[in-house]
């Protein structure tokens, strides 16, 4: 059995992957560099170890992350979300070190990982795909002449991509010959591979992902859908579970759709199918991503499973806890990604110290997050410092916790998209349950608000004010 797991990431996921192995009697061990000694998820795990000084490059050395993991005697690594996660390699050396890595195969995690694959698997399966190439692209020519037969808008697409990179529009064959070179340079640069396809674009569509869970037993059942049509160019802003825009019979169908798709590649463990759902309500399958998700929380609380600690049973062998029919779900949870950005100076990150933090409560509410008072958050990573989780049995009463939750959320001493997320709570479209991919796009006007000042700031500017009055 698992006794000791090395958690092969940082931040606020480190952090969950350590309280999951609390709650199980198993060891943590974290990793840091230089940049991340005074991280939460350092002092919270078992055992931490330094690797190297370099603030990237550490968490991204596979065959040093399972030396470390062998010779701190650790049974198996997880590696949550982003650096490694998606990347076979550290799969492939767990295997050949005789560590348990918690989380698909090798073989699955790249064949998934390369969209051209994962939209030939999903056809063969019998799986709805947007239109467009089946294989990577060899020229513009090419591109061109596909882009003319399905029609614009497209989508070029790096073939390895993910997290919202390597992805631009082209609603012109103008559109298409100035980006065909610029999205191949981006794969390349971000993925190693300068491999890129076309696809139709679904206008406006709404952005449903479906849980699933696969053991080596060869069971598989979904926990339900989130919807994440709240995106900033392609990046999730605020995740919902299960969607408020979901009939019963589309959610019973999504669902099914996303267990056979992971049952046409034996998929093990945790890993999320995503759909793009068109004006006409016609799904299609978009990617899967086979690691754990940001917003896993929304399902665990809509759900009450733990989804970690299920995948560090299934890692060790174990077969599912649950039967598809034994899965409910109960009201409606909302995830907020807590940004380190300034909304209003187009999202720019805001690095720096966190000189005072308050945490939201109360009944319903969750936060993950890696930061407190003092922290000094590293401008050499993602620019999430936390996650805001809200639970409620109905929408309505959902929408106005979540408005609680975040005017309690302080956080002093760097910019945040919390007075971003507040305005759109406000807006009768998303307080509707009405929304899709472009509802940022189409609401500009809710990045003008006001600033909230802290007190003291405000105190200060008083106390200077008096004092320039009275001439001291």
């Amino acid at each position: 059995m698992i006794r000791k797991i090395l958690v092969a990431n940082r931040g606020e996921i480190a952090v969950r992957i350590v309280r999951a192995c609390k709650e199980l009697g198993i060891k943590s061990v974290a990793i840091y560099t230089d940049a991340d000694r005074n991280a939460l998820h350092v002092k919270k795990a078992d055992e931490a170890y330094n690797i190297g000084s370099d603030p990237v490059l550490g968490y991204l050395n596979a065959h040093n992350i399972v030396n470390l993991a062998v010779a701190s005697g650790c049974d198996a690594v997880h590696p949550g979300y982003g650096f490694l996660s998606e990347n076979p390699v550290l799969a492939e050396v767990c295997a050949r070190r005789g560590v348990k890595f918690i989380g698909p195969s090798a073989q699955v995690i790249r064949q998934m990982g390369d969209k051209i694959q994962a939209r030939q698997a999903m056809i063969r399966a019998g799986i709805p795909v947007v239109p467009g190439s089946d294989h990577n692209l060899e020229s513009v020519e090419e591109a061109r002449a596909l882009a003319a037969k399905i029609g614009y808008p497209v989508m070029l697409k790096a073939t390895n991509g993910g997290g919202g990179r390597g992805i631009r529009r082209c609603d012109s064959e103008a559109d298409l010959l100035k980006n065909y070179e610029r999205v191949v340079s981006e794969a390349g640069k971000a993925f190693g591979k300068p491999e890129v396809f076309l696809e139709k674009c679904v206008v406006n569509p709404k952005h449903i992902e479906v849980q699933v869970l696969g053991d080596s037993q060869g069971n598989c059942i979904h926990l339900f859908e989130r919807d994440c049509s709240i995106q900033r160019r392609n990046q999730k802003l605020i995740e919902i579970a299960p969607s408020p825009q979901l009939t019963e019979a589309q959610r019973e169908y999504i669902g099914k759709l996303a267990v056979r798709a992971a049952r046409a590649v034996k998929y093990v463990n945790a890993g999320t199918v995503e759909f793009l759902l068109d004006q006409d309500n016609q799904f299609y399958f978009m990617e899967m991503n086979t690691r754990l998700q940001v917003e896993h929380c929304v399902t665990e609380q809509i759900t009450g499973i733990d989804i970690v600690q299920e995948q560090i049973r299934i890692a060790d062998g174990l077969p599912l806890q649950y039967r598809q029919e034994d899965i409910r779900h109960t009201g409606y949870a909302m995830e907020f990604r807590i940004n380190a950005e300034d909304p209003k100076n187009s999202f720019l990150p805001s690095f720096g110290r966190i000189t005072r933090y308050y945490a939201p409560g109360g009944p319903g509410v969750r936060i993950d997050a890696a930061m407190y008072s003092g922290y000094v958050i590293p401008p050499y990573y993602d620019s999430m410092i936390a996650k805001l989780v809200v639970w409620n049995l109905s929408w309505e009463g959902l929408i106005q916790r979540a408005i609680r939750a975040l005017d309690d959320m302080i956080v002093y001493g760097v910019k945040t998209t919390i007075p971003y997320y507040r305005q759109i709570l406000a807006s009768p479209d998303f307080a509707s349950g009405r929304f899709n991919t472009g509802f940022v796009d189409a609401h500009p006007e809710l990045l003008d608000y006001a600033v909230r000042r802290p007190p003291e700031h405000v105190a200060a500017a008083i106390s200077a004010a008096i004092a320039a009055h009275l001439g001291i």
